[in-house]
């Protein structure tokens, strides 16, 4: 019965010609890119993709540590040249895809109302992204830092993993206040309030590339051009991203 069953199975030509295709992508972009995979296997038969989400620094340090990546987005540009000082990308293959806008969020109700608010004493707990690690809260460094508030601000912070942990601190109301991009704000509709569209940071966008030890090589390049297509770019703007 079994040699029945792996003679079966060796039979299928999709099974033969599977090709799995991994691809570490930013946390905000989850829901985004498991959409966005399910539409490049459809016209990829037998391939499929692993989805990978983390903070982007995170990710770099998986793949600097041979993880077996074959496509990188990042959500911002400064890990993307990280990663290209690094040799771990194939530089000729990087291109932005998205971008997104930082915004301040409470639970529904909140007081704070604008990022000046989060000085009161009434506010004891802000969630922002780790800088060393998490795009969203070195744009959050930036935009703090020119409204001169970084430094004073400084010992309410609660710093998390990446960026849906932040979203997941202000849902539970464990904090006053949390910065986050639009597009997760958007999935917790309820559970959150945009308080403001915060600026003064770089532009936040992102980059993909395929990973230089990718081993579907020609595969990535494909996912990779198909981030700039007409399904992905509608998909990325129905979650909320705009145009890089």
């Amino acid at each position: 019965m079994k040699r029945l069953l792996l003679l079966l199975l060796a039979g299928l030509p999709w099974l033969a010609s599977a090709q799995p295709l991994t691809v570490s992508a930013a946390a905000s972009l989850t829901d985004a890119f498991k959409q966005i995979a399910q539409r490049f296997e459809a016209t990829r038969p037998g391939v499929t993709l692993r989805l990978n989400f983390a903070a982007s620094g995170q990710l770099l340090q998986q793949i600097a540590h041979g993880a077996p990546v074959d496509v990188f987005a990042s959500a911002d540009p400064g890990t993307m040249d990280r990663a290209a000082a690094q040799k771990l990308i194939h530089a000729d293959t990087r291109r932005d895809f998205a971008s997104n806008t930082l915004v301040l969020v409470t639970p529904p109700g909140g007081a704070v109302k604008s990022v000046r608010d989060l000085a009161r004493p009434g506010v004891k707990r802000i969630a922002i992204g780790k800088v060393a690690s998490v795009p969203v809260g070195r744009y959050t460094q930036q935009a703090l830092q020119a409204a001169q508030l970084w430094a004073p601000l400084q010992p309410k912070f609660v710093f998390a993993d990446n960026v849906r942990q932040v979203l997941d601190y202000v849902s539970r109301g464990e904090v006053e206040a949390g910065f986050v991009y639009r597009t997760d704000a958007d999935l917790a509709k309820g559970k959150v309030s945009i308080a403001t569209t915060v600026g003064g940071h770089a532009p936040a966008t992102y980059p993909a590339a395929v990973v230089a030890d990718s081993k579907q090589a020609a595969l990535a390049r494909d996912f990779v051009k198909f981030l700039d297509g007409v399904q992905a770019q509608a998909i990325l703007a129905n979650y909320g991203f705009g145009k890089p």
